[in-house]
Order: structure tokens, then C-alpha cells, then sequence
């Protein structure tokens, strides 16, 4: 994507099944938990560059000895950092203590780190402060084991403000108003309360309180804690959870907006939030990664015991198709094949735009995801070639020559890499005009391979706010002197905001919406914009559920190519040359490239959850009040 986004975060959780003494014999180390957490993350450092952080909790240790650890880094390298400090503390406690080095036990009663239970999370902030307090997991202590709570996740809640009322009614002070705190306290309210029930039911059959501990442990309904906790949640989670005695918990939000997969045999429990990640670092099959179905959590208990348990009903699933596009792993075998689908799926569209000039057209990519989408664009380019060189042959099959013959069959869909991003620059210059000339080189292209009468088209996953395309893309590709720039977009029209944990929160930011109030100018229908004001401000205070997204009316009056031509105009700079065209993925051709994640409130407006609406119609109003503030 030329124009990056961010996504919120990235959980992995991992549970050792067996004592560590096996993990030493089998693979040679007690830290095999450590090494495993370490390549989980790392394999999810896309989805996180802006913190990392790991907590570890060890089973069954004697009171005195410490049982959580955790680490949290905001360091430009985070990941990196984590575990070079994770390392540090080991390597300093191996090296003072010798003794440690082949007894087990005492690497696991001394050394931070080493246990059964792992929870890991990198994190893409959206909103607010990077600082380390920032940074997950979070953790809420108790010096009841059971009450010890550690809380990470990918998720985003529309409504926190509802969430924080409602705990200051149930008598809590939290210390910040945001969705991680609030979720994490209304878990633990819940928590505190079956805690306490199930001691009172252990103190009335005659168990002391030492007694009870491990009764409580044993008893304690996470299912039951998370129903009460997740009524009014709304809003795109995967959550993952552990306790101080050993359960651990994931649960996903009920559309399946985010993304949980998990696998599991009699050595390891793991969950990460993409499936290629447990398959690469655990080396295991595409069909033994089962995915976390929507309103669900994975429960695993103290004694290994692992269920997938129904929390909230599930809704319509609405994963989100960004996910796809954009965010995830292209490794995954069938993301692999969605983007190369998109690629294909949107080529009729581009013939269109070179006249059916395959030849004197030159096919390439922005790097480095719409990659993919390249591929499957170049092979259904192919297969039209193909087939016209069929036709040319069977009409002509009297009279066609070797010469001739040979001459069709050496013609072929023409590619190359025409942009090149790169090493990111540093804007260093604050006076506007040169910062200008420093953001157009972003990207170089390739000289040489572009000739005066060639199309060039090139393909992006997605076009967001069209910045880099106007300040950089679109004015090198122009160097190189073609009679026409196709800019592709494998994804639709980016209409609306979004409020579940991508930073597309603000309206006027994106390029669809800028150049659907430049046409309502144009063709003296700017009242529209105060009408739907209007319409948002009188339903300010309406419940959730009540609330229409008033926001689709300013895309109402046009046709979806009238706002990709204005698009295309608004991006091009007087200096620019050739003829420059945008072309976007359509709906209906998402849904068959992504069948599986049917979550496209970015383009369409129509939101899984009720606080969508809400959100998108105070982004509008927020930016007709001219308010640099956050819709939710």
C-alpha cells in the first residue's frame, strides 16, 4: 500500500503441556517455550512495529517464589528488544549460578521466563500514546493467585465510554478511560466476584482458606466470567487472557471481525492471530490450524483441559476483508490465492481502460503487497492473450506462415518493475516545497523499459488517503514518458472510517470522500453536506441500535467511476503529462475473491456492529465542526 495504515496488534499465546523436563530432554532446552514465543511474534512483526511485550506464568511454584514475569518494549526494534532482555536476565542468572545449567527445577524456581504459560503481543497503536504504558500485556495483580489477571488483544471497543460508566457504577475508579483498561477491569470485576462465591462455597463445606485455594482454582467458570463481562461489548477483539494459577483464555468478538486461529496436540496449545504463523513455527499442516469461531473463546484450563465454548451469539461473520488485502501474511494458502484472485477479477476493467492494447501496454506493481494481485492480473492478461492469439490463428489457418506463426506466438503480456521503493527517506526539511521534492522520491522507477506510446498499469492493494500517489507515485511514473497511467486498486473505494482497530478514523482523510464533496461543488449540490449534518446531530444521543448511517448520502447522487475520475484528477499535479486513470475493485468481485471475509464497511457503510453507525456519523460531525477528534 502506497499509503500505509496501521493495524492495531498481533496476540500469540502459547501453553506447555507437559513439564518442562520433557521439553529439555526432547529439544535439547527448558526454554523451548521462550524460543517458540520469540518466532511466534516474529512472525506477526507486520501486524506490529509500535511496542511488543511477553508475560509468563509457571505452574504449580511454592508461595514466595515469583511466578509472573513481564517485559514491555517501545523500542524502534521491540521484538528485538524484549528478547535481548528476556536473554540478558537468563544469560546473567546461568552465569552467576552454574548449578543451574542441567537441573531443570532450578531454572524454573530462579530464572524469570521459564514456565508453562506464554502470552506475547505486538502492538500497532491507532490512537493515542506509544509510550510503554501503552504497550500490552496488562496486568491487573492480586495476591490471590486466582485474581491475577493478564489481559492482550487486538481489538478496538466503539463504546468505551459506555464500558467506563459502567464500571464507575459498579463502584470502580479506573485509572484510564480506554478500551484495554476498561475491558481488563470488567473481566476482573467478574473474576473477583466467582472467586469470592466459590470461596464462600468452599468456607460453608468446611475448607480452610489454604484449602481452598486449589478447589477455587479448580472450579473457576472462565466461560461463565467472560458472558457476564462481554454483554455490552462492541466492537472488533480477539482477547487472550491468563490467570495467576494457570487458565488462560482467547475469546473473539461475535461477527468475527478479527482474527484468532489455534492448534493444539498432546505437547502445546497455541493461538496466534494468523494461521501461516502456527504453521511455520510448528510446522504443521494447513487443515490442523482450526480457526476461533466468531463469539467464541478458546478456554484452557490449569489441568490442560482445552474447550471452545459459546460466549455471545454469533452475528452475521463479517471478518474483515483488509485482513486479506493488506494486513495478514501472504503466505497463508488461501490469502495467497484471494489476492491473486482480486488481480484477476478486476482485469476486464483495465482492458477496458487500455482499449483491449495489450501490446503497447507494460504491466507491473507498487510494492510490496499488491504483489500478489499483480500475478493474478498478469495471468488473466495472459489467458486474453491467449485466446487472441487463438482466434487470429483459427481465422487464418489457410494462409498463416511459419514466419507469421512464430511471430503471434512470441508475443507476450509485457512486465516489468517500474517502481522501486526506496530506504525511507527523512523529511528533514520543514519548509513545505522542499519537503515536497523529498516525499516525490519515496519511489524511483526504472528507465529504459517504457516507450512513448505504451500504457503503463500499475497495481496498488488499495488507495486510502492518495497521498503518496499524488506526491510521489504518480509523478515518477510520469518520468518515464507513457502516453497513459492506469492506477489499479485491487480493493474498492475507501468510503468510510473505521472503529475497529485500523487508524482510518477521520472522513477528510480519505480520497473517495474529498473527491465526493468536490463533485456535490461542482454540480451545486453542497447542501447535501448540511443536510446530513442535520440528520447526524439528531440522532447524537439515539441508542446504537437505532442509529443510520446518514454518511452514504454523500456518495448517493454519483456513480461509483464518477468519483474514481475525480479521483484520478484531484491527484494529478499540472506538471503531469500523460493521461491518468484509477480504477477500483468492485463490490461484488471482493465477496468472490474473499468469500470468507465479508467485513467491507471501509467501502460499503454497513458496519457489523451497532457502534459503527455511531461512529461513522460523529466522524462526519467532527469534520463539518472543523474537530480534529476521535469519532469514538
Amino acid at each position: 500500500m502506497s499509503d500505509a495504515i496501521k493495524h492495531e496488534c498481533g496476540i500469540a499465546l502459547l501453553r506447555l503441556k507437559k513439564p518442562l523436563d520433557f521439553y529439555k530432554e526432547k529439544y535439547g532446552s527448558a526454554f523451548y517455550g521462550i524460543q517458540k514465543m520469540y518466532l511466534l511474534m516474529e512472525k506477526q512483526h507486520n501486524r506490529g512495529q509500535d511496542g511488543a511485550g511477553l508475560a509468563s506464568i509457571k505452574l504449580d511454584v511454592n508461595p514466595g517464589e515469583r511466578y509472573i514475569s513481564r517485559v514491555r518494549s517501545n523500542d524502534a526494534q521491540a521484538i528485538q528488544d524484549v528478547f535481548t532482555q528476556i536473554n540478558e536476565r537468563v544469560n546473567e542468572e546461568m552465569s552467576l549460578h552454574p548449578e543451574y545449567a542441567d537441573n531443570v527445577a532450578l531454572q524454573k524456581a530462579n530464572i524469570p521466563y521459564i514456565g508453562e504459560l506464554f502470552l506475547g503481543h505486538v502492538r500497532y497503536g491507532t490512537f493515542g500514546k506509544n509510550s510503554i504504558e501503552s504497550v500490552h500485556p496488562f496486568l491487573r495483580q492480586n495476591n490471590w493467585m486466582h485474581r491475577n489477571l493478564i489481559l492482550a488483544g487486538n481489538f478496538n471497543m466503539t463504546n468505551v465510554r459506555e464500558l467506563f460508566e459502567s464500571l464507575i457504577e459498579i463502584g470502580q475508579h479506573p485509572k484510564e478511560m480506554t478500551d484495554t483498561v476498561t475491558v481488563m477491569e470488567k473481566i476482573g470485576h467478574f473474576l473477583d466476584d466467582e472467586v469470592t462465591d466459590l470461596y464462600q462455597d468452599c468456607k460453608n463445606n468446611g475448607f480452610s482458606k489454604r484449602e481452598a485455594s486449589p478447589i477455587i482454582a479448580e472450579k473457576l467458570d472462565i466461560a461463565k466470567i467472560l458472558k457476564k463481562a462481554s454483554k455490552n461489548l462492541d466492537g472488533g477483539y480477539a482477547m487472550a487472557g491468563l490467570l495467576g494459577h494457570g487458565d488462560a483464555f482467547v475469546f473473539r468478538d461475535p461477527a468475527g471481525i478479527r482474527p484468532a486461529y489455534f492448534y493444539q496436540d498432546d505437547e502445546i496449545v497455541v493461538v496466534a492471530s494468523e494461521r501461516p504463523v502456527i504453521q511455520t513455527v510448528f510446522n504443521v499442516g494447513f487443515e490442523k490450524v482450526q480457526e476461533l469461531q466468531p463469539g467464541n473463546a478458546l478456554i484452557i484450563k490449569k489441568n490442560g483441559n482445552v474447550t471452545e465454548e459459546n460466549i455471545l451469539a454469533p452475528t452475521i461473520k463479517k471478518a474483515c476483508s483488509f485482513e486479506r488485502i493488506y494486513f495478514s501474511r501472504g503466505s497463508d494458502a488461501e490469502i495467497y490465492q484471494e489476492r491473486k484472485n482480486l488481480g484477476k477479477l478486476i482485469l476486464p476493467a483495465v482492458l477496458n481502460a487500455i482499449d483491449n492494447d495489450t501490446d503497447n501496454t507494460v504491466f507491473s506493481y507498487i510494492p510490496n503487497t499488491a504483489e500478489t494481485s499483480f500475478y493474478g492480473m498478469v495471468e488473466a492478461a495472459q489467458d486474453f492473450l491467449n485466446q487472441r492469439k487463438n482466434k487470429f490463428i483459427l481465422d487464418n489457418r489457410k494462409t498463416l506462415t511459419k514466419e507469421k506463426l512464430e511471430e503471434i506466438l512470441a508475443v507476450k503480456i509485457r512486465t516489468e518493475k517500474v517502481a522501486i521503493k526506496d530506504a525511507k527517506l527523512r523529511t528533514f526539511i520543514t519548509e513545505d516545497s522542499s519537503r515536497d521534492d523529498l516525499v516525490a522520491h519515496v519511489y524511483d522507477v526504472t528507465y529504459g523499459v517504457i516507450k512513448p506510446e505504451d500504457n503503463l498499469v500499475i497495481i496498488d492493494d488499495s488507495i486510502v488517503r492518495g497521498t503518496t500517489l499524488k506526491m510521489s507515485i504518480i509523478k515518477m511514473m510520469d518520468r518515464l514518458k507513457p502516453k497513459s497511467i492506469v492506477i489499479v486498486s485491487s480493493a474498492p473505494q475507501i468510503r468510510y472510517p473505521d472503529c475497529y482497530g485500523i487508524d482510518m478514523a477521520k472522513l477528510e482523510g480519505l480520497v473517495a470522500f474529498r473527491a465526493a464533496l468536490e463533485l456535490l461543488k461542482e454540480r451545486g449540490l453542497y447542501h447535501i453536506v448540511d443536510e446530513v449534518y442535520i440528520k447526524c446531530k439528531s440522532q447524537e444521543h439515539t441508542k446504537d441500535s437505532e442509529v443510520i448511517n446518514f454518511v452514504s448520502e454523500i456518495y448517493a447522487p454519483f456513480h461509483h467511476q464518477e468519483i474514481s475520475n475525480k479521483i484520478a484528477e484531484m491527484l494529478c499535479t499540472p506538471e503531469i503529462n500523460a493521461e491518468v486513470k484509477i480504477i477500483f475493485q468492485t463490490i461484488e468481485n471482493l465477496h468472490i475473491a474473499c468469500p470468507k471475509n465479508l467485513g467491507d464497511w471501509y467501502f460499503t457503510g454497513d458496519y457489523p456492529t451497532p457502534g459503527g453507525n455511531r461512529v461513522v456519523n460523529r466522524a462526519f460531525m467532527n469534520f463539518y465542526e472543523g474537530k480534529d477528534a476521535r469519532a469514538y
